[in-house]
């Protein structure tokens, strides 16, 4: 290793972890006989140079911060050779030792530099440098549950090598760059739990490389667009906790490799029969709950024949409730309670049994299941019990089509006793007879 390598890797590594960090004492040969954890080198030219370096208690990296002031000093930016740099819990404090990344230098490493790392860095505070955009090379951008706000800079766009781009858990704000639709070669998009606004945007459509695109827990608005139709390989759509509306974009239908759809605590609004769910023959997870969702439960929604999760809960859904939803083949867990449904639950009592708590109905006042299904004991949690319809025939008083049901007994009782007769109740059972327009009770 030439000497100047090797000087400028101690001078960096001690701006981290301490002035106590004596590198040429502790590594005299930190590339061979005396490895630093969290140090990696190659031989180039014959000559071994720093690659990669991993700051923070990571798989026993003896490489920790310092509890008092750190730096990114010049000399991190003179190993010329460094792939992959990485801080992993370094930076703890934002009150008492923030620090911010710095803003120059990076240009040096914009021809080696593939992976760049911030992990849970509550103490690293301020924006994204713009002077980020020099790392052309760059595959993977992590800046995971840090401290980091402001906008997010336009120049990460310009990051075309990019694969992975995870900002989540930060206090970024403002819209999301129309920029970021130049990363073609992006796999894998994370900014949720931030505070992003404004819409989608219509650049996102050419992101057609995309695996999982996770924006939950932001404050978005405005309509899905549909260029979302566009990212074919997707395989997550994670949208949850926004603020869209406008409907369900029709496009959603043509996500043909998706497998897992969050698009809950949003006032999307609308109805379900505007996407064909048939088309959704990969989606194994549904959440579409507290969506102001309005309308039926769309009929090709029980045609997904990979589901295992169905969240409708916490809507204006109405209609009657298609028993085909329980032959769903994979279907482990089905949410339709917060609803308006009404009529009968045609469901069959081995569904109940197997469904138990992930069956959920309750909160849907005019919904009922089989009265028959009270007898085995395994029925909905929270759903009523139909009632009894039996048509009763009284000469030149009641319509011929009138119905009595069980809510109606005690009226139907208190008829009877005002014509003379007496009722009884043996077994919950109550028979009525008629026989030539005269009204007799028998309890069997």
């Amino acid at each position: 290793m030439h000497k100047a390598e090797q000087q400028a890797l101690y001078s960096a590594v001690q701006a981290f972890v301490g002035s106590w960090w004596n590198g040429s004492d502790l590594y005299p040969d930190p590339c061979g006989w005396t490895p630093i954890q969290g140090v990696y080198c190659d031989l180039y030219n014959d000559f071994w140079y720093v690659s990669v370096i991993n700051i923070g208690p990571l798989y026993d990296n003896s490489l920790r911060c310092t509890t008092n002031i750190a730096e990114f000093s010049h000399h991190l930016f003179n190993l010329k050779h460094l792939k992959v740099l990485s801080f992993f819990s370094c930076f703890l404090s934002p009150s008492q030792n923030p620090i911010t990344i710095s803003t120059s230098n990076w240009e040096k490493l914009a021809n080696r530099l593939e992976s760049l790392e911030f992990r849970s860095n509550p103490g690293l505070i301020g924006t994204v440098p713009n002077t980020f955009g020099y790392l052309r090379n760059l595959q993977s951008l992590v800046l995971l549950e840090n401290g980091l706000g402001g906008n997010l800079p336009e120049e990460i766009g310009t990051l075309v090598n990019l694969r992975r781009l995870v900002l989540a858990g930060n206090q970024f704000s403002g819209q999301i760059p129309e920029s970021f639709g130049g990363l073609s070669k992006l796999l894998i998009m994370d900014a949720s739990r931030n505070k992003l606004s404004g819409s989608l945007p219509l650049t996102f459509g050419s992101l057609t490389s995309l695996l999982k695109l996770d924006l939950s827990n932001n404050m978005l608005e405005g309509k899905l667009p549909r260029e979302i139709g566009r990212l074919k390989n997707l395989t997550l759509l994670d949208l949850g906790s926004n603020k869209i509306s406008g409907g369900l974009a029709q496009s959603l239908e043509e996500l043909v490799s998706v497998k897992e759809m969050v698009i809950s605590n949003n006032p999307i609004g609308g109805g379900l029969k505007s996407v064909e769910w048939q088309n959704l023959q990969s989606l194994e997870i549904l959440d579409l709950s507290n969506t102001c969702l309005t309308g039926k439960i769309h009929k090709s929604m029980a045609e997904m024949k990979r589901l295992r999760f169905l969240g409708l809960n916490s809507n204006n859904l109405s209609g009657r409730v298609s028993p085909r939803l329980a032959a769903l083949p994979c279907i482990g867990a089905l949410y339709l309670y917060g609803n308006n449904f009404t009529g009968e639950l045609e469901f069959s009592e081995s569904f109940y049994r197997r469904m138990g708590r992930r069956f959920g109905a309750w909160n849907n006042p005019k919904l009922c299941y089989r009265a028959e299904v009270n007898s085995t004991g395994h029925v909905p949690y929270g759903v009523k019990s139909c009632k009894q319809e039996t048509t009763i025939n009284i000469s030149g008083n009641v319509p011929s089509n009138a119905k009595f049901s069980e809510a109606n007994w005690d009226h139907s009782i208190q008829f009877v006793a005002s014509l003379g007769f007496s009722s009884c109740n043996l077994d919950g059972v109550l028979w009525v007879i008629i026989f030539q327009g005269m009204l007799f009770i028998l309890l069997l």
